[in-house]
């Protein structure tokens, strides 16, 4: 297990190590002084500790970033900045740690991510930072956090500052951004519309203003139709369908 922290503060970097090694002393550790640095590396931690403020790039945006390039990563922020909790939640954030707080807390928060990557890597047989990975999109819901296989949403929408995910027998809502999940789920999805992001497995016809899906229907903007048609097609032809 990979286990960072990503702050520009040298002192910080080694305060939040130390807390880490007296938990878990076998795991390997990596720090990071920027966003960029981040987002650089060779190998993304499984478990992140992340700064919000941080020069040239801030943690939200690193956390954005990231979340398109390995989506299982568990991020933790460490901030003395508790405004920005709600935008946590629309990167998927597992944890956000406000300072000052007791050892207490820290060992808490960090055995419950232990857990959740123990967890992750149980069900797929995966590690959680390879690049190679299962697919999953971790998000947050209702409390709670949970892996979503992409290949299981039929469509998503977009209602009131909420990511809806329309899977074959059930709903998922959370708080989110459709720019965001578009990114993770990878081409076998197009963005319809503003408000909708539909998975061609799952279309059975179409025209100039609707979808219709196995499940439901999206709205079809008639900008995008053409780029719509052409990029199913395209899927058809990999998939080797008529």
């Amino acid at each position: 297990m990979r286990i960072g922290i990503c702050d520009d503060q040298r002192e910080v970097q080694e305060l939040l190590a130390d807390k880490v090694r007296g938990l878990y002393p076998s795991e390997e550790i990596v720090l990071y002084t920027s966003g960029q640095e981040l987002l650089d590396a060779s190998q993304f931690p499984d478990i992140l500790f992340l700064d919000i403020r941080m020069p040239d790039m801030d943690g939200m945006e690193a956390a954005r970033r990231l979340r398109s390039l390995h989506a299982r990563c568990i991020i933790i922020f460490v901030t003395a900045m508790a405004d920005y909790v709600f935008q946590a939640f629309d990167v998927g954030a597992f944890h956000y740690l406000v300072k000052p707080f007791a050892d207490e807390k820290f060992a808490e928060v960090l055995k419950s991510a232990v857990k959740q990557f123990a967890d992750m890597t149980d069900r797929t047989g995966t590690r959680g930072s390879d690049k190679a990975q299962a697919p999953g999109i971790l998000i947050t819901t209702e409390g709670r956090h949970i892996m979503v296989d992409p290949r299981k949403i039929v469509y998503a929408e977009v209602y009131d500052r909420k990511v809806i995910l329309h899977m074959p027998d059930s709903d998922i809502e959370y708080y989110g951004r459709m720019k965001d999940l578009e990114q993770q789920v990878g081409d076998g999805f197009f963005r319809s519309h503003r408000a909708y992001l539909v998975n061609f497995a799952y279309v059975k016809k179409y025209n100039a203003a609707t979808i219709w899906l196995e499940r439901g229907q999206a709205h079809m903007a008639k900008k995008q139709y053409q780029d719509f048609v052409k990029c199913y097609l395209r899927y058809n032809r990999r998939k080797g369908k008529p």
